[in-house]
């Protein structure tokens, strides 16, 4: 009865107003979610549009070359490389698509700068990303190295640090670029020394002129960088008021570098002065200079005690045989050792000092004398310790 009663309630007018009260439900409803709907196909058409646009550029430039082949090739950043230079090389190397897209991509990502010198393992298979990762993270290897030229080296003691140093390969490559110094000819104080008389007679052209200090040097460097770079150190090194100074004294650079290895071998720092102001006064008076040391360069002998024998070796650095300066210089001299030999000590020189020997071996402290007799006495006191000093030395 209940259920009959209820269908009696739903009239024409009523049911009417029900489906108006439903069309306007589902019509409100429509106008929200059509928009979002069209908003939402339109994104996904772009997106895929997108997408597929991305994915074309990604597989026409960013992606591997070759994902299959993972071959790896030596790649190499040579110092000074530009970013235009490396990918010109990537790219003829296959290893990327397009050197444009890498140069610009890497500006854009900051890795322009940031490119390492080295040898790199690259395969076809690496994206362009993971190439310009590895380019910027450096192979592992240093690409300078530190060297530290001593005062008092010779041109040959160089050679033989710079090979320990794995600075150079081969010694006599680099003794034989010092021995003629020709192609170092446009350094100006190089060419004086080629154009000196018996230039030719010098065991070494550039003795002297490898200046000692501290570098920074590539490794990739050649004999000829490093030469070149000790070199002008040499010309930092004598400054336009030395030049001043040796006209003053009526000396050349040349002969300035060679009186300042003399003192350098000679002397301790404390004593440079005084040593340089007996070797100006014995040059006054147009006497031999008795430099051991340049006997030593000339013959190779390493002893203190020198033999009647040892001073008559016959060469143009033997300034016991030879008046006035030796034929060159016999060592890279310190900057101390130049400024010496310009400006000796002038109560030394006024004094009349004109000998010196060896007190201490082990000190390198000297004995300064005026007179031939009192220099006499004083080897005769002091050459025993010279000989005692061989013999632990086993010389």
């Amino acid at each position: 009865m209940k259920k009959y009663q209820d269908d009696q309630d739903y009239t024409p007018e009523k049911l009417r107003k029900e489906r108006e009260y439903g069309l306007f439900w589902y019509s409100w409803l429509w106008n929200i979610l059509r928009p979002v709907m069209l908003a939402l196909c339109v994104c996904l058409v772009v997106s895929g549009v997108v997408m597929g646009c991305w994915n074309w550029v990604e597989r026409s430039f960013f992606a591997p070359v070759d994902a299959e082949d993972h071959t790896e090739t030596l790649f190499v950043v040579s110092s000074g490389n530009s970013l235009t230079r490396v990918a010109n090389n990537l790219e003829n190397a296959g290893l990327i698509q397009n050197r444009t897209v890498f140069k610009y991509y890497a500006d854009f990502l900051g890795y322009g700068q940031k490119i390492q010198a080295g040898e790199y393992k690259v395969s076809r298979s690496m994206s362009m990303r993971q190439i310009m990762d590895l380019l910027t993270t450096g192979d592992g290897n240093p690409i300078t190295r530190s060297i530290t030229i001593i005062p008092g080296w010779t041109v040959q003691d160089i050679a033989a640090y710079l090979k320990t140093q794995g600075a150079i390969e081969d010694e006599n490559a680099f003794l034989s670029l010092c021995r003629s110094g020709q192609d170092f000819s446009a350094y100006y104080y190089i060419a004086d020394v080629l154009a000196t008389p018996n230039a030719s007679s010098r065991l070494y052209a550039l003795e002297g002129y490898l200046a000692p200090d501290t570098y920074e040097i590539y490794t990739s460097a050649t004999v000829e960088d490093i030469i070149k770079k000790l070199l002008s150190q040499t010309e930092a090194v004598f400054k336009t008021e030395y030049h001043d100074r040796a006209d003053q004294l009526n000396m050349t650079m040349d002969q300035v570098i060679t009186l300042a290895s003399m003192i350098e071998k000679e002397a301790k720092n404390a004593d440079f002065a005084k040593v340089s102001a007996v070797f100006h006064n014995r040059l006054k008076q147009n006497m031999t200079l008795g430099s051991d040391v340049t006997v030593k360069y000339a013959s190779g002998v390493k002893r203190m005690a020198l033999t009647n024998e040892d001073l008559k070796v016959n060469s143009p650095y033997n300034t016991y045989t030879n008046r006035g300066l030796p034929i060159g210089p016999i060592c890279s001299p310190s900057a101390a050792a130049i400024q010496a030999a310009l400006y000796p000590d002038e109560q030394f020189m006024a004094d009349g000092y004109l000998y010196f020997c060896s007190k201490d071996p082990n000190t390198g402290e000297l004995h300064f004398s005026r007179t031939q007799a009192e220099h006499d006495l004083a080897v005769s006191i002091y050459a025993p310790l010279w000989q005692a000093f061989d013999r632990e030395k086993g010389l």
